[in-house]
């Protein structure tokens, strides 16, 4: 039938984009919350997984928050590491770099231990043409009142190893971004990089924007009203990342610090410099850092997180779209299964079971994920597109 009448024709449109979700929706029939260790999930196709640091007995037992990225088609995986508890006084950011993915260079330290009061965090990796920016999160710890101050430098390389003495990242008004940046700073378009900031004093989370291509200057804080919240300290929303969905919207997707085990979305429409107030996305989460992005064909999008739906960080997954508003597809990448998920092998303070702080990388026909092991092994998925096996409902 041929649509005649411009009114009957505007009437349409408008209807099919009101059924279109504010943010974006999971089908949450793909989990099976019976099935503890997988939740129902088939293993993700194209995967393989390699380890990439394996503390031995006399080595660092606590690594976490690791970032990846490819430069110069080396992989190169930062993370935060300690000798027993999380954000211990002896707290640095450490690297390896492979150059297939399954043979790990034996760490190096980006930064070394500080002092008592000031620690520091892996803050995720840039790379330009010519340089691989290293991103460092300084926190400072005030020893009188117990509260938190931090600020954002950087190190850059050339070559991967050599690198430039720590610089300050600066804001456009060329002052000391202070805060702690997320570990996805990526290109929103070939003028635009995108990450959010956790602002300090306090952590409260901010989109941040620069058209600085090189990633170390320029920085501005996106206009966002953050949900109500229990704790004048932190925003209810914490550590996200983001996708772009196939109206050229902007979705960032952040954890819920106040328990609802469910996922925090926030939307642009004017490439990050004005944000919807985060709404509740109705998924199982839990309370955890995660990753998102596009799919290494520009086409769709997908999330890596923990769909548990409370707090424990198990299985790992990886959920797809065809258009960033509806995710329809999920696959297992670590489960909880005995011959999956290690026994972890020393504790420490906050050491928890499980696959922790996800992040990712696409790379031409690859999506690398990183995530901590029980806190304790810094270990990578990777998984090559198109997948050779369609996808089925367990």
């Amino acid at each position: 039938m041929k649509l005649t009448n411009p009114i009957v024709y505007i009437a349409i449109v408008a209807f099919v984009a009101s059924c279109k979700p504010e943010t974006f929706t999971v089908d949450n029939s793909l989990f099976n919350h019976e099935h503890r260790e997988t939740l129902g999930l088939g293993i993700c196709p194209g995967m393989t997984t390699s380890e990439v640091f394996h503390p031995q007995a006399d080595d660092n037992h606590y690594n976490h928050a690791a970032a990846v990225c490819v430069y110069k088609d080396n992989i190169y995986v930062m993370w935060q590491s300690s000798k027993v508890d999380e954000d211990a006084p002896d707290t640095h950011v450490r690297y390896s770099y492979s150059a297939d993915g399954r043979k790990w260079s034996a760490p190096f330290n980006i930064t070394e231990p500080d002092s008592s009061s000031v620690i520091t965090t892996s803050g995720g990796w840039h790379v330009t043409a010519d340089s691989l920016i290293a991103y460092i999160n300084v926190w400072i710890n005030d020893t009188v009142t117990g509260d938190k101050d931090g600020h954002v430098l950087y190190r850059a390389s050339a070559d991967g190893i050599r690198w430039s003495s720590p610089k300050a990242v600066l804001t456009a008004d060329g002052d000391t971004l202070r805060g702690i940046i997320e570990q996805d700073v990526r290109p929103l378009n070939e003028s635009r990089l995108l990450t959010a900031v956790h602002l300090m004093p306090g952590l409260i989370l901010k989109p941040c924007y620069t058209d600085d291509m090189s990633g170390v200057g320029g920085w501005r804080t996106g206009e966002m009203t953050n949900m109500e919240n229990n704790s004048q300290k932190s925003s209810r929303e914490l550590e996200p990342s983001w996708f772009v969905r196939d109206d050229n919207a902007v979705v960032m997707v952040m954890r819920d610090q106040q328990s609802s085990f469910k996922k925090i979305a926030s939307v642009s429409h004017d490439n990050g410099e004005t944000w919807s107030t985060p709404t509740i996305v109705d998924t199982p989460d839990s309370r955890s850092k995660q990753s998102a992005g596009n799919l290494p064909d520009g086409k769709g999008a997908y999330m890596v997180y923990n769909p548990s739906g409370n707090k424990e960080r198990v299985p790992l997954a990886l959920v797809m779209s065809d258009d960033g508003f509806h995710f329809d597809r999920a696959y297992l990448i670590r489960s909880a299964l005995p011959d999956d998920l290690p026994t972890m092998r020393q504790t420490g303070k906050f050491k928890r079971v499980g696959y922790s702080y996800p992040k990712s990388f696409t790379h031409k026909d690859k999506i690398y994920i990183v995530y901590a092991t029980n806190k304790e092994d810094i270990d990578i998925s990777e998984i090559v597109f198109p997948m050779c096996v369609p996808f089925e409902k367990h």
